[in-house]
């Protein structure tokens, strides 16, 4: 007998946090989140995605035992601005029972037909900027901080309940070592005088924060093409901005400007946190904070985590600026390995940028949809 409850208050939504923890013990490739972080994020007074969005937690129980979870999601902003008749599930992790899928899953079709949508995707999170995709290769490399882990089973399981994959994500990496400079070193030059652009660099964080509203409008600018993209608002700006923008080293941000200032492309690159993330093992305190400072400082891999071009300057070579700074800032720090965050499988713009570093595929990853 599986029985579903609502994680409605702070307990059961902290049993929600850590049920990952108990099904992925001792895993060697699992990355733990920060359970603090994780609360945080379903926390409808601190995450401003609830503004736009709304969400409910359910655990599974069998013989008294948590199994599994979901969250039931719809965002608003793409059913109403964009006319998606979607409601989202995330945040999925279960025992490899398909009646715990089914049961939970039910709970999603419930908050989609109780506001008439059309259909069901997921795992996705409530914006771009969250997790993504149900991993179907790669299961042998490490995850990260930004991606989702999971067993082989998850596939399997949606699509004995009929869904379909509906978007594919690539995971790639190169070693630095692949990196020639010689393919953008002239280039970058040529670009730089041809558009009057030049490239801009930080060493601290309090010099970033003055552009971050404006890279995020342009992230909004350079993706609004992509099928799956809803924009980030202006609150969601401030959130990630505190959120996130301190915790990144400054030199591992770069922008490049056009002669008046403007923002025409931009970059952020994370060192890989995974290992510290292992040792912390949820916890901040007493030891896990030091473990990230010193993921921070000295982590010789290094994870793309976003790049947007204004689409004004896309396919004019504006990369190579970016590059060139990148290769100096990794040349001084000793990196040995370039990875980059899921990319749509048919976004063959940004494909095309890495193909001089012959990156390998190391994972993919696909949301699944199913008709309500």
């Amino acid at each position: 007998m599986i029985t579903i409850l609502e994680a409605n208050s702070k307990q059961l939504l902290k049993d929600f946090v850590k049920f990952p923890f108990e099904l992925y013990k001792n895993h060697p490739y699992w990355v733990p989140p920060l359970i603090a972080d994780e609360m945080e994020t379903f926390d409808k007074d601190k995450n401003p995605a609830f503004k736009s969005a709304e969400a409910y937690f359910y655990l599974a129980y069998k013989n008294d035992k948590i199994v599994g979870r979901i969250a039931a999601i719809i965002n608003w902003n793409e059913v109403n601005e964009q006319q998606k008749s979607k409601v989202r599930f995330g945040w999925w992790e279960t025992i490899d029972d398909v009646e715990v899928t089914k049961a939970l899953l039910e709970k999603v079709y419930e908050l989609g037909r109780k506001n008439n949508l059309e259909h069901v995707e997921g795992p996705m999170g409530f914006s771009n900027l969250d997790k993504v995709g149900v991993m179907t290769e790669g299961f042998d490399e490490m995850g990260s901080m930004i991606t989702w882990y999971n067993y082989p089973y998850y596939a399997s399981h949606l699509e004995k309940l009929g869904y379909v994959k509906e978007k594919e994500y690539l995971e790639n990496k190169f070693p630095f070592e692949n990196v020639k400079p010689e393919f953008f070193l002239k280039a970058q030059e040529l670009i730089k005088k041809r558009y009057q652009l030049r490239p801009l660099n930080f060493t601290k964080t309090k010099d970033i924060m003055p552009y971050v509203d404006k890279m995020f409008d342009l992230f909004n600018k350079s993706y609004a093409s992509l099928s799956s993209f809803v924009a980030i608002t202006d609150i969601q700006k401030e959130y990630f901005k505190k959120k996130y923008i301190s915790f990144i080293n400054p030199e591992y941000i770069k922008f490049v400007l056009d002669k008046d200032d403007q923002i025409v492309a931009f970059s952020i690159v994370m060192p890989s946190f995974s290992e510290a993330l292992r040792k912390a093992n949820g916890k901040l305190f007493p030891f896990g904070f030091y473990h990230l400072l010193q993921a921070r400082k000295s982590s010789k891999d290094v994870l793309f985590y976003l790049i947007g071009i204004d689409p004004e300057y896309q396919s004019k070579g504006v990369t190579a600026i970016i590059f060139n700074e990148y290769y100096n800032t990794f040349a001084e720090k000793g990196i040995k390995n370039c990875i980059r965050t899921p990319e749509l499988a048919d976004n063959h713009a940004i494909h095309n940028i890495w193909k001089h570093f012959n990156p390998e595929i190391f994972r993919r990853r696909c949301t699944f949809k199913k008709d309500l």
